[in-house]
């Protein structure tokens, strides 16, 4: 006989962050955890229409793709002021986007670039609520520009969108002719450094970025643990025939949009 043990929402979270790694997709694991906690909450953006997405800026010469997954940018050798920097990203009608990559680069105290490794390089995807959080540093000035961070910023589906972000107040910001407002984060002080808050709004209708499927995929009238062992069962798998009831998203995958979504309603 099958013995159920009753687990809090909490311990999933913790066991189903280890799914990615017995699928031989271990970098998952050990970042995903950051990225749903912690998210600093600002004004809603002018979202609703084109007119207020986030605007496109240069990609500049030091971008390289593969960066490594993760939600912190701090590692040994990695000096400066510590910065956490956190938003959502969200459609143009105001949608949160679940999935979504966000890949960030940017300069060391000193304003150079690692172009030989991928010292302060990094990707993540938002979570089910389209939340982000990127543990970094401050960067440095690099010559001719004012403080700013890279990022590439990709609803599932959609092409990216590249720009920068900007920091209030810097004197550079009045002499770079890149320099745009409307990317500028919202700042703030911490104990251990600086915060900054930045929502990013992307040309990605709602419809792809909610869902109305149910996760209670056995009909018990909860999400439960045996619900995730048949979404583990059918997990990277076409969200067609059998398997369509899994793809919550409706992407066409069971994939990793869809295991954000069932860790939003587990429990519920």
């Amino acid at each position: 006989m099958i013995r159920h043990i009753r687990r809090t929402r909490r311990e999933f979270l913790r066991a189903g962050l280890a799914m990615p790694a017995a699928l031989g997709l271990g970098g998952w694991a050990s970042d995903m955890t950051g990225q749903a906690s912690g998210v600093l909450q600002q004004t809603t953006p002018s979202c609703g229409d084109d007119g207020g997405l986030s605007p496109a800026q240069t990609e500049g010469p030091y971008f390289k793709a593969s960066s490594p997954l993760r939600a912190s940018l701090l590692e040994t050798g990695v000096t400066g002021v510590k910065l956490v920097l956190s938003g959502r990203v969200l459609s143009r009608d105001c949608k949160p986007v679940a999935g979504a990559l966000l890949d960030f680069w940017h300069a060391d105290a000193g304003g150079a670039y690692d172009n030989a490794g991928f010292r302060l390089r990094g990707h993540q995807f938002t979570d089910a609520n389209g939340n982000y959080r990127l543990e970094t540093i401050v960067p440095g000035l690099y010559p001719g520009r004012t403080r700013h961070i890279h990022v590439k910023a990709q609803a599932p589906g959609q092409p990216a969108l590249t720009t920068q972000l900007y920091f209030p107040d810097e004197p550079g910001n009045r002499t770079d002719g890149i320099f745009n407002s409307a990317l500028t984060v919202r700042a703030g002080e911490a104990s251990e450094g600086k915060t900054a808050s930045f929502s990013f709004v992307l040309n990605a209708a709602a419809s792809s970025t909610s869902t109305s499927k149910s996760a209670d995929f056995n009909g018990n009238g909860g999400v439960d643990f045996d619900d995730f062992f048949l979404f583990a069962g059918a997990f990277g798998q076409p969200g067609t025939g059998s398997n369509a009831r899994f793809d919550l998203d409706n992407s066409g995958a069971v994939d990793f949009n869809d295991f954000f979504l069932f860790i939003d309603r587990f429990g519920k």
